[in-house]
């Protein structure tokens, strides 16, 4: 076994990266067994030094990450910081001096994980980061290499636990929306601001990351269309309940019928009870995966929090430092599908369309008539009327997203439409 060790520098403290300096120094020997040689924390890069940090070494804390990437003599740098400056350079600096990477940065590696893997490429390093989607649930490393000979063409999930918490408490309590998120918030599950979450930006950081991976071509996160949550009401955990189904904020990534292209979307949708996704209570994420050999494959459990993020990060520490004892480097980016992504008007799902209308006769004729006018047909419908109002509930059958905007622009111009209260896609049948 190798007597020297191999030297990490940390760049972050905080909730994931303290757990990560926890489990190093208390699991050092194991480490070292699976390794197959020690790891050393040679640095902490942090922007309070004041700060206590139990089990970390004050002499290993640092404001200046730049000087610490540069040293030559790290061989991991392990990135927990977030956002996209300082991280990307520091990240690039790192490969340039000689150290591979594990991050956690969603964010970043959406928005320029290609760029960052053709320097890790260069400079013959590793650029790994489980734990940037579903924090403890192993599904990047499957996607890469378990089910690198199969061919993907889906992969649905729940991949933000604050909204899968609220969506959970609408449905389990009939809580409101704000109700919901209070709880959330009192509970440590939500940020002071909650919209990274709620408004879909986390969940479509990860759909981007996953549609990339899973379909081997370049996906950004300008590419993801996304609708966030804060619209969802208890009418409509109602209406899905009588559809048999609940509501849940979904992460979709889908390769074209034809195989021409991929898609990839965030947004709350309707789902049948009988479907696994369905019963993913609190704050947990589950990804499910459909593969033309491997068949479908679902991948449960905590995705967020300093000790299950951190177990990801060590994972792909082990991994990475395995590597560099092997002189070589793991999977890089797989591209070379280089498939466009289509418009969110190209998607084709169901819908379930809750409308305003007034209560007299002829009404549903002129609805009835706008969807076929569109080419959208219709599934079931529903209707309630009293003192002159009326509600009127549409289920679609599947059509193009684009027909269904044109067919809602069209029924705002009915007078006896008199608003359209929701508008919710039906997944998962």
């Amino acid at each position: 076994m190798r007597t020297r060790p191999l030297k990490v520098a940390l760049l972050g403290c905080g909730v994931v990266g303290s757990e990560v300096a926890r489990i190093m120094t208390t699991h050092a020997d194991d480490l070292t067994a699976r390794i197959g040689a020690p790891v050393e924390l040679a640095g902490v890069a942090v922007r309070r030094p004041s700060k206590v940090r139990a089990g970390i070494d004050p002499a290993l804390v640092t404001t200046d990450a730049t000087a610490l990437v540069k040293r030559g003599d790290i061989d991991v740098v392990v990135e927990v910081i977030g956002g996209i400056e300082p991280a990307r350079t520091l990240i690039t600096t790192a490969f340039e001096h000689g150290a591979s990477v594990v991050s956690a940065n969603k964010a970043l590696i959406a928005q320029d994980g290609a760029a960052l893997h053709a320097t890790a490429e260069q400079h013959g390093r590793d650029l790994y980061y489980e734990a940037a989607v579903a924090g403890a649930i192993p599904l990047i490393r499957p996607l890469r290499e378990s089910l690198a000979g199969d061919k993907v063409n889906r992969v649905l999930g729940i991949v933000n636990g604050t909204t899968n918490f609220i969506l959970d408490k609408m449905d389990s309590t009939g809580a409101g929306y704000q109700e919901a998120l209070d709880e959330a918030t009192a509970l440590g599950y939500a940020e002071a601001d909650p919209t990274a979450d709620v408004e879909g930006f986390d969940a479509a950081a990860k759909a981007a990351i996953l549609a990339g991976i899973a379909f081997h071509t370049r996906v950004r996160l300008d590419d993801v269309y996304r609708e966030g949550m804060a619209d969802v009401t208890a009418a409509d955990f109602a209406s899905a309940k009588r559809m048999g189904c609940t509501i849940k904020l979904l992460a979709i990534c889908e390769r074209a019928a034809d195989g021409g292209s991929v898609t990839a979307r965030v947004h709350p949708a309707m789902i049948p009870l009988s479907h696994p996704l369905a019963s993913v209570r609190e704050a947990y994420n589950a990804v499910f995966v459909e593969a033309e050999a491997a068949g479908q494959l679902m991948f449960y459990g905590p995705g967020a929090g300093g000790a299950p993020t951190a177990s990801a990060v060590l994972g792909d520490l082990v991994a990475v430092c395995r590597n560099k004892l092997g002189e070589a480097t793991g999977p890089g980016d797989s591209a070379y599908t280089q498939l466009p992504v289509s418009p969110m008007g190209e998607v084709v799902t169901r819908y379930h369309i809750s409308l305003d209308v007034a209560d007299k006769p002829g009404v549903l004729a002129q609805v009835a008539t706008v969807f076929a006018e569109h080419g959208v047909s219709i599934d079931t419908v529903r209707q309630t009327g009293k003192d002159g109002e009326a509600s009127l509930v549409v289920v679609t059958h599947r059509a193009p997203d684009a027909a269904l905007s044109g067919t809602v622009e069209a029924l705002r111009r009915l007078d006896t439409v008199r608003g359209v209260a929701s508008i919710m896609r039906v997944e998962g049948e």
